[in-house]
């Protein structure tokens, strides 16, 4: 029988319906590179991105050219403007304000790969130094409210290149789904003197259900109320609110991790597209005891019909037991 489950932090609402996993699907969803395109990420086309931001690079090479191991640039199309007056404005639909704030690409290697799997963990480990450095430029400005580390694989995640690489936007304000998380953990410590986030994460490693993975540092899990299929979510295993106040020990230890988790996600789903998403604390915020940075990997292995737009509760067809069973049991 279906179940209705309830995320304890989002308070979201997930109907569990395996039994629609098996209905039939008379739709083919194809989706092909255009193989004719040189890819603008790859080492010797640097001239076709915006210069370089923050690279980690060979000592003897030049910016914006050769040399490099990851390349942090301005997006080429950004939806957001750097630059501009954010003073409110009004017309007979409603008030607006210019779209402000920051947008960058982090290309993940100077190599045409597809995947942060196909990297090494130290390669990985540097992707995240570059999630860390940035968030830490960026929370000194203070028309930004709000970083979000984000990436996406294939096109049915969002992709439009196929080259790894990753994004950043800093926005002026707090979006709506980051306050309703902010503010449940916030009621939930006030109640109970604990961070919600550190009561998952040592509740999953005890039942061992949704348990994909422990490593050092960090604990990887299928939530209990999953919106997707394979759906996981990646906690450290010691608070801590801010991703940008992460030690370089830590993000060794989550890079592995994470090269293992996409791995074993390719194997489960045969290389469906995902996304994943590095959530951290608003900018103008200390250290604080309700909040805690996390990962989540998202799988696109179902689409967003009517239901899901009119009512803002997902259904999944793969439970979340059966989901980090296969990919625990998996060995990359």
């Amino acid at each position: 029988m279906p179940e209705l489950r309830q995320d304890p932090i989002s308070r979201c609402r997930v109907i569990i319906a395996k039994n629609r996993y098996v209905r039939p699907h008379e739709y083919h969803k194809v989706a092909s590179r255009v193989e004719s395109i040189q890819c603008p990420f790859c080492e010797g086309a640097e001239s076709q991105t915006p210069g370089e931001i923050l690279a980690y690079r060979d000592p003897e090479s030049s910016p914006d050219g050769r040399g490099w191991r990851v390349r942090v640039v301005p997006n080429k199309f950004p939806a957001l403007e750097s630059f501009g007056d954010m003073s409110r404005l009004g017309e007979s639909s409603g008030d607006f304000t210019p779209a402000v704030g920051v947008h960058e690409v982090i290309i993940e290697s100077p190599r045409h790969i597809k995947s942060l799997s196909e990297l090494s963990t130290q390669e990985v480990a540097e992707v995240f130094r570059a999630y860390r450095d940035r968030l830490c430029m960026l929370r000194n400005e203070n028309r930004l409210a709000y970083g979000l580390i984000f990436k996406n694989v294939g096109a049915a995640a969002g992709a439009s290149v196929e080259h790894a690489h990753s994004q950043l936007m800093a926005i002026s304000f707090l979006p709506a789904t980051v306050q309703q998380k902010w503010q449940a953990a916030q009621e939930f410590h006030d109640q109970n003197k604990r961070c919600v986030f550190c009561d998952l994460a040592v509740q999953e490693q005890a039942q061992r259900v949704r348990l994909v993975e422990v490593s050092r540092y960090c604990v990887a899990i299928c939530p209990y109320a999953s919106r997707f299929p394979y759906e996981m979510c990646v906690y450290p295993r010691s608070h801590q609110s801010h991703f940008e106040s992460t030690s370089g020990q830590v993000l060794e230890d989550l890079a592995g991790l994470m090269r293992r988790l996409l791995a074993k996600l390719e194997r489960a789903t045969e290389g469906i597209g995902y996304n994943y998403l590095v959530h951290t604390a608003p900018f103008d915020t200390g250290p604080v005891p309700h909040y805690h940075w996390h990962v989540e990997i998202l799988p696109r292995l179902s689409t967003a019909g009517g239901f899901e737009w009119g009512t803002g509760c997902f259904v999944n067809t793969v439970p979340p037991e059966e989901a980090a069973e296969r990919l625990a049991q998996l060995e990359i």
